[in-house]
């Protein structure tokens, strides 16, 4: 285990619909979804000021799409974070509605 993945830790909550993004035992931030029958939309992505700069967004974006990915969901990407990480990592496109999946 890294020292990265020993200090923060993703985790789904679906009672608010969204995954959340701890440093340290600390919430430092979350992406907010919307599902709808196997999409997931992704709508709205903050990390906390006190936690910038530790690449937390990134470890965020990962963990939750991953997730996604695991549980045979589509991703959909309204969040201009979300969408821009999955512009950089064109690994997911299979996954992505528009991108690798059409309707």
């Amino acid at each position: 285990m890294t020292e990265q993945t020993a200090v923060n830790k993703v985790v789904d909550n679906p009672d608010t619909h969204r995954y959340e993004v701890f440093h340290g035992g600390e919430l430092a931030g979350f992406t907010e979804y919307v599902e709808r029958d196997d999409i997931t939309d992704f709508i709205h992505t903050e990390i906390d000021d006190a936690f910038s700069g530790k690449g937390l967004g990134k470890v965020l974006a990962q963990q939750a799409l991953d997730d996604v990915i695991a549980r045979g969901r589509v991703i959909e990407a309204h969040c201009p974070f979300i969408r821009a990480y999955l512009e950089k990592h064109p690994e997911y496109d299979a996954h992505v509605l528009g991108k690798g999946i059409e309707r």
